[in-house]
Formats: structure tokens, C-alpha cells, sequence
């Protein structure tokens, strides 16, 4: 009897090593690519549960330094999703056709922004334009001053909007491209007059003190969507695999919506640690899931409403293309080619919610 026993074990445990190479590939090999910021933290947290492989895929992360870095590896075939800035995604588009398939999440005061040092002459005049009371500068003050950016990215968007609110243009000054790193470090050592920096970069310059958040994106009367990004082809071809992927991300949201920053801030440090590969000040960190709000699923669904006319994130990106043709950054015919902005495209989100709607009737 014992013999049998022990047979039918080592039969089911051959079973399981069988079966258990079968279930890995039947995984969807996904590569991804990410920035160090919040929206990289909820694929990282599904990864860490496992709901990329619940969902039938298997996800690879990819950090890169900025989104035209992330845009530059598409046609290498790095990657099929991603994240980026509402700027970079409308540049991706002309560039490569990628899509705007959902928003990540979007960023509030302070996250992108130009800051000056607290004795600059830029820093003592305020609300020079009435129209705009918290922004600081005139055009006397900024005119032929250096700024360090990492250009085509959020934070240059955010600088030529400061700029446009002073009634200038990227011409009246003078950039010096840096990523994003490299220009907070310059800036620290007394190089240029002022730098343009998004999250985390503005909350480690925020805390060290000394400065003055002169142009942030928001009090200059715009917005900043951080969005999920897809190889066209690939998604078009593979609808199924962006359903999983975005059901895949919209569960880590679901989960930052239910919980607090303090009690999932230890897990976002080790985030920053382990996958960043640098530690985070606390503070810092609580003060970056704080201030960046995300979206559930219904609300990604308004947003990306085409239905009686142009979504609210089409509308978005074809502000950022107008802007960026008006200040000569994009030609005219660059602008024309992305004027409906339908390349933000709430297909996959719809497709999502059926499914949900499918599972909940079989329940």
C-alpha cells in the first residue's frame, strides 16, 4: 500500500514539473519601457503580486532617462508599452505612429516645473502677468537667462509655458539640454539661471531649500497627463494583449485608490531601491504619491469619450501640438498631422470594460 502511495506521488509531482514549463510559455513575453516615477511603481507593484501573470502575461520592465530616449528605442522593437509625458506621446506620434492607449496619471502643483535660486531677480517679481498671480518673473528678469532641460519632454513643455505666460519664447532664452539628473546636479553647482524638472527631481530640490518653483505647469494653466503609450501596430494586431495589460495596470490602481500614501509608502521606497536602483527621502516619496492623482476605469472611460466629438485627452494633445506649432517647435504640417489628436484612442479601455461587464454576467 505504501509503495502505491508513494508511486502516485512521484507521478503527480512529474506532473507538476510537466506542466509548470507549459504554463510559463503559454505567458505573453511583453516588453515594456518605464522613467523613474510614480506610474512605473504600479507596473512594478504587479509584477511584485504576480497580476501580470494572472492576467497571462509576462511583463519586462525597462527603465530609460526620459521619453525621447523611451520614443528613440521603439523602432528597435524594445518595447510596446510604456509611459510618457502628453508632449513626448504627441512627438511619438509623428515620429513612430505610437498610440495613446489610457492616462497614467497626471501631475499636480509643484511635480513639473521651472525653479530659480531664492536671490535670483526672477524670484522677486511675482504675478507679473495679473492673469497668472503665483508666477513668478517678467520679461526683463528672464530674457537671455540660461535654463538647464531635458528638451521635448514635460519639463520643457512646462518651460515654454512659463515662458508664454511672461510673454516670451523658448528664443529669449537660452537651453542647454541635460537629462533630467544631470540638470538638477548643474543646477546645485551654481550652473545656469534656472532649471526645468519634473517628480521626483522637484521634491529633492524642494526639500534641500533655497529655491523658488517659478513656473509650475499647473499655476501657469495647464495640465500634465503622464499616459500610457503602445506600438500601434503591435496593439492593432494584439488588442487582447493591451486588454490584459491595462486590466493588469488598472488592478494597481484600483489598489492605490483604496489604500493610503503612508501605508504603501514602505513598498514605493523599496520601489525606488530596487528597481531605480538609488534610495528616496521618505518625505519625498510621501509628498510623490500625494501628488499624483490616477484614474479609475470609468473615469478613463470619460476621459477618452470620442463619442459626441473630441475626447477630452484628443483635446489635450491637440492643445500640446498647437502650442508646440505656435512657439516654431513643430512645423505647420507636423501640427496638421496630429491636429485631431485621435491617436489618444479609447479602444482597449472600451474593450476592458466589456470584458469586466462579461466576467461579472458568468459570475
Amino acid at each position: 500500500m505504501l509503495k502505491k502511495i508513494l508511486k502516485l506521488a512521484c507521478a503527480l509531482v512529474c506532473m507538476l514539473q510537466l506542466a509548470m514549463p507549459a504554463q510559463a510559455a503559454d505567458l505573453i513575453k511583453v516588453p515594456t519601457a518605464w522613467l523613474d516615477e510614480h506610474e512605473t511603481f504600479l507596473v512594478w507593484y504587479a509584477k511584485e503580486k504576480g497580476w501580470d501573470k494572472e492576467a497571462g502575461l509576462d511583463v519586462e520592465m525597462k527603465l530609460f532617462s526620459s521619453g525621447p530616449d523611451i520614443l528613440t528605442a521603439l523602432p528597435a522593437g524594445e518595447w510596446v508599452f510604456g509611459a510618457v509625458g502628453a508632449l513626448p506621446a504627441m512627438l511619438g506620434n509623428l515620429r513612430h505612429g505610437i498610440s495613446i492607449i489610457a492616462y497614467a496619471n497626471n501631475e499636480d502643483v509643484d511635480c513639473t516645473s521651472v525653479v530659480v535660486r531664492e536671490d535670483s531677480p526672477i524670484a522677486k517679481v511675482k504675478g507679473w502677468n495679473k492673469d497668472y498671480p503665483e508666477v513668478y518673473g517678467s520679461p526683463e528678469t528672464v530674457r537671455g537667462k540660461t535654463f538647464l532641460v531635458t528638451t521635448l519632454t514635460s519639463s520643457h513643455y512646462a518651460l515654454s509655458t512659463w515662458l508664454n505666460v511672461l510673454g516670451l519664447t523658448d528664443k529669449d532664452v537660452v537651453i542647454k539640454n541635460m537629462d533630467q539628473a544631470q540638470a538638477l546636479g548643474a543646477f546645485e553647482n551654481n550652473i545656469g539661471d534656472g532649471v526645468a524638472i519634473w517628480a521626483p527631481y522637484t521634491f529633492i530640490i524642494k526639500e534641500k531649500g533655497g529655491v523658488v518653483f517659478a513656473g509650475d505647469i499647473v499655476r501657469c494653466g495647464k495640465s500634465n497627463p503622464i499616459v500610457l503609450i503602445a506600438d500601434t501596430k503591435y496593439v492593432e494586431e494584439h488588442p487582447d494583449v493591451a486588454v490584459k495589460f491595462l486590466s493588469m495596470y488598472q488592478r494597481s490602481v484600483d489598489m492605490l485608490r483604496s489604500t493610503t500614501p503612508e501605508a504603501i509608502l514602505d513598498e514605493y521606497l523599496r520601489f525606488y531601491l530596487e528597481f531605480v536602483g538609488k534610495p528616496y527621502n521618505r518625505n519625498q516619496a510621501l509628498m510623490d504619491l500625494k501628488t499624483h492623482p490616477v484614474y479609475s476605469l470609468d473615469e478613463q472611460l470619460a476621459i477618452f469619450d470620442d463619442s459626441k466629438g473630441p475626447s477630452q485627452a484628443q483635446k489635450h494633445q491637440i492643445e500640446v501640438a498647437n502650442f508646440f506649432s505656435s512657439v516654431g517647435r513643430i512645423s505647420p504640417e507636423e501640427a496638421a498631422r496630429v491636429a485631431d489628436g485621435k491617436y489618444a484612442t479609447g479602444k482597449y479601455l472600451r474593450l476592458l470594460k466589456e470584458q469586466q461587464a462579461q466576467q461579472g454576467a458568468a459570475k
